[in-house]
């Protein structure tokens, strides 16, 4: 792999576990693709609505949320194993590990 590829790799499993954070902090689990941009940017990770919404749909295929579309917003909803990679109970290949973050 390129450094340039190594480096979109990084930054991508590092968004995703703000995603997860950001869902576990809400009162029912849940955020829009629109508000999950708004958080990534305040945090650096400046990136398009399209790219937030290829990460949810990774953050799915890994398990780790749900998705909900009405009209053309995706919602994500944080599930257990999800919760479980937070609490390092269990580890989310594609996802940084929380004790990376520190």
């Amino acid at each position: 792999m390129s450094l340039a590829a190594d480096l979109a790799a990084a930054i991508a499993r590092e968004a995703r576990l703000r995603m997860l954070r950001e869902l576990a902090g809400q009162t029912d689990g849940r955020l829009s693709d629109i508000l999950l941009k708004r958080t990534l940017d305040i945090y650096g990770y400046r990136r398009d609505r399209d790219w937030i919404r290829t990460q949810m749909r990774k953050l799915a295929e890994l398990g780790a949320v749900s998705l909900h579309e009405a009209g053309d917003v995706l919602f994500a909803r944080i599930e257990g194993p999800g919760h479980d990679h937070l609490e390092e109970r269990s580890i989310i290949e594609g996802v940084m590990r929380p004790s990376e973050d520190r």
